[in-house]
């Protein structure tokens, strides 16, 4: 971005600033709820409704589905717990009900009406003048119900009741708290969060459509749904680029498998930062008279994926995202204003960003809209923390995020697919299921199973990782190795498990790191906090260089773009206001990648485990039964020469490892440090390769003999592995030897295991 422009935008950041503190207008949120799915004949109902928690969930037998006041007012699409909403009710609200009447306009008259909800947390039950009009699981994406056999002439009664119960388990909430707002959880979202409005369609309508971009041809592949039941229909597809029109199709249309190919006469490619929006129009006609029309969009995109490079119309681009976890100050979940989510894009872009993982939230279509306006590229996720993952509850999990998918594929700015964050061991089923369906809905787009920690899929497209590490040096070094180490994908098992988020030739993004707290008072950030803001430019800038320098990462994703709450590591105050030079930032994050210069390495295959010449266990960790022993421990600090080998350790105490608090340790450390030694014997044959799989919670040396061979600051969140061939081959003796090691915990659960491995 050339500096006038981005001067221009940093002018406007600093108009729009004011957003968030707009009060909701008579009619909240005004616009078209879904841009991408646009009928002329709508009418929203957002503005004031009647509202009641219903703490007891006995309201349908005291006869609240029909016909009776609520004892209070709301303002939809605000949830209770928001300043907008006008109610700002904080504790549990297991049962909430709605009611308001409207009178349909004249224009809907004779036509089928749709009543749309863009998102109602958990589950509802919606009542139209007294009759159930349908139910609805899940709460994060938009569905509709045909109201038209239950309207009457005059008015009209809508009531809802939502059902919400985030500690249960049995329902996926993302980061909003079961209890209070705190760590990285914050305030809940119950009920109506969303746009509500009513949507005149013909007799028979296209209700759901797929639009596949195919770029190399110069096309747009389309898959079409009609709902009706009409006979000798014709489904036309017709684009446009910038009002002409360039390419139309007209088929003989069915209920389903309506598949049309629209041939475009102009080529604009959509790229990030360089967007180009095709409109689209579907008509539905009968005897050369309409039935049904509606408008959307579509961008010439292709994602494809090249050894380790994932690649957007054929080009390299590094993905800069930033984590957006879109919540805001007076509307929680909801943004006050269409013009705050265009704001947000904005903000981040100004930053030096291209794109953002849309964390633990799915995203409205309005975001989605201005994300593709902007050609701001997303990941779509899920919001899965708060599931239990037990198997009784697949299905609700299953049909949810397969109405996000189908809601949201035809979107050029998701650039990928993460149903799951962080999810642990426990989800591996759920993963492995939401994989292939998820391909199976979307074969266009990388799927990435969960976002850090257990990678369940064995044969993945992408992987990740998530690191926290505050020094940038170690930083760098963790990540380069990490593409060098080679040696932990041909360890024999058990040991191998330790690469399982290891280099496997497949495109890999850390996508999550910094975080880097700032004005912290009364809130937290990662790691110790910069004391000037030199410090924190010189430490920013450190950990994005340590990722653009690596060549064979695709991306990265930046904690985080706004604070949210107590959590204060945002580029921005909760408020939106900048809390640093924005033109240094944007220098900063903006340059060139060597991934884009020169690209990713070639990844050469392991060799196999039956290589002639087997590896030697010098130290078995944990899952290493054969071969792991006791360790000698101390908490206590000890003299300087500890990791010498002839330093005596017979007065510490004996155990097995791992050591810590979390991930099920053998022997319980919960100090700030804890030093270990072991003895163990080698042969003295030739060193040409070793290896240390380990798992640290947090910052660890390891020493043998007294020679320092490994060390790290931060923390992983499992084992991995590293070469040390180098700095073991000075220290290690034919003979007996001793491994010294010692790790210190800041913050957080304590954990240590590790194994030491060498090959002649």
């Amino acid at each position: 971005m050339k500096s006038a422009p981005l001067n221009r935008l940093l002018a406007s950041l600093l108009l729009g600033a004011n957003l968030l503190t707009v009060r909701a207008a008579e009619v909240p949120r005004p616009e078209h709820p879904r841009p991408d799915a646009f009928r002329e004949n709508w009418l929203t109902l957002n503005g004031e409704w009647q509202f009641q928690i219903d703490q007891a969930g006995d309201g349908a037998q005291r006869g609240l589905t029909a016909g009776k006041d609520l004892d209070s007012k709301i303002t939809v699409p605000f949830c209770p717990e928001s300043k907008l909403s006008g109610i700002g009710h904080y504790g549990l609200m297991t049962n909430v009900w709605y009611r308001r009447t409207f009178e349909l306009p004249a224009s809907m008259n004779g036509q089928r009406v749709r009543l749309h909800f863009g998102g109602v947390d958990y589950q509802s039950w919606v009542w139209v003048n007294g009759q159930l009009a349908g139910t609805h699981v899940g709460g994060n994406v938009s569905f509709a119900f045909d109201i038209t056999p239950f309207l009457r002439a005059g008015q009209n009664e809508i009531v809802v009741r939502a059902f919400d119960d985030t500690a249960s388990g049995k329902q996926p909430t993302g980061k909003q708290t079961h209890t209070i707002s705190e760590g990285c959880v914050y305030t809940r979202t119950t009920g109506i969060w969303q746009s509500v409005w009513l949507e005149a369609v013909g007799s028979s309508f296209v209700e759901n459509f797929s639009v596949v971009a195919d770029p190399d041809n110069s096309r747009v592949l389309i898959e079409a749904t009609v709902n009706g039941a009409d006979t000798n229909l014709l489904l036309t597809a017709e684009a446009f680029a910038v009002g002409k029109s360039v390419g139309k199709e007209t088929i003989a249309a069915h209920w389903r498998d309506n598949r049309l190919v629209v041939n475009l006469s102009e080529k604009k490619l959509w790229m990030p930062g360089s967007p180009f929006l095709y409109d689209l129009k579907f008509t539905l006609s009968r005897n050369g008279k309409t039935v049904d029309a509606v408008a959307s969009y579509f961008g010439l995109r292709k994602v494809s994926i090249q050894g380790r490079a994932i690649l957007i119309n054929g080009q390299r681009v590094f993905q800069r995202t930033i984590l957006d976890q879109g919540f805001y100050p007076d509307g929680i979940w909801t943004a006050p204003t269409d013009a705050a989510l265009k704001h947000d894009i904005e903000l981040s872009m100004a930053a030096g960003y291209n794109g953002a993982r849309l964390h633990q939230k799915v995203f409205e279509p309005r975001f989605l809209y201005w994300a593709d306006k902007l050609g701001y590229l997303v990941w779509g996720e899920f919001p899965n923390w708060g599931f239990d993952y037990a198997p009784t509850n697949y299905a609700n999990y299953i049909n949810e995020w397969t109405e996000v998918l189908q809601r949201d594929r035809n979107h050029p700015a998701i650039i990928g697919w993460c149903p799951f964050n962080e999810s642990g061991a426990a989800a591996g089923e759920i993963q492995r299921i939401i994989f292939r369906e998820t391909k199976a809905v979307d074969p266009t787009r990388p799927v990435l199973e969960t976002s850090g920690w257990s990678h369940t899929v064995s044969n993945p497209e992408i992987r990740d990782d998530h690191d926290y590490n505050q020094v940038p040096e170690s930083f760098k070094r963790r990540w380069m190795e990490f593409f060098s180490a080679g040696s932990g994908s041909r360890l024999p098992s058990p040991y191998s498990r330790g690469s399982g988020s290891g280099d496997l030739g497949v495109p890999f993004m850390v996508s999550e790191f910094g975080g880097i707290g700032w004005a912290t008072t009364g809130g937290w950030g990662y790691g110790n906090g910069p004391k000037t803001e030199e410090e924190f430019y010189t430490r920013y800038a450190g950990l994005v260089d340590a990722l653009l320098d690596n060549p064979d990462m695709f991306g990265f994703c930046y904690t985080q773009l706004t604070d949210v709450e107590q959590e204060r590591n945002g580029l921005y105050f909760y408020d939106r206001r900048p809390k640093f030079d924005l033109k240094r930032l944007h220098a900063i994050t903006s340059r060139a990648a060597a991934y884009e210069k020169i690209g990713p390495h070639s990844f050469h295959p392991p060799t196999s485990v039956t290589d002639p010449k087997p590896w030697q266990v010098l130290v078995g960790f944990a899952a290493d039964t054969a071969n792991a022993r006791p360790f000698h421990f101390t908490t206590n600090a000890p003299v300087a020469a500890w990791p010498a080998q002839t330093f005596y350790d017979g007065a510490w105490a004996t155990a097995f490892a791992p050591f810590g608090t979390v991930n099920n340790p053998k022997t319980t450390w919960n100090t700030s440090d804890i030093w270990l030694r072991q003895s163990f014997e080698w042969n003295g044959e030739n060193l040409a390769e070793a290896a240390l799989v380990i798992a640290y919670d947090e910052d660890t040396e390891v020493y043998v003999n007294g020679l320092m061979i490994w060390n790290r600051t931060g923390y992983v969140n499992g084992y991995e592995t590293f070469a040390v061939t180098d700095t073991l081959t000075g220290a290690l003796r034919r003979g007996a030897n001793t491994i010294a090691i010692h790790t210190h915990q800041t913050v957080g659960g304590q954990f240590i295991d590790l194994g030491l491995l060498v090959k002649p």
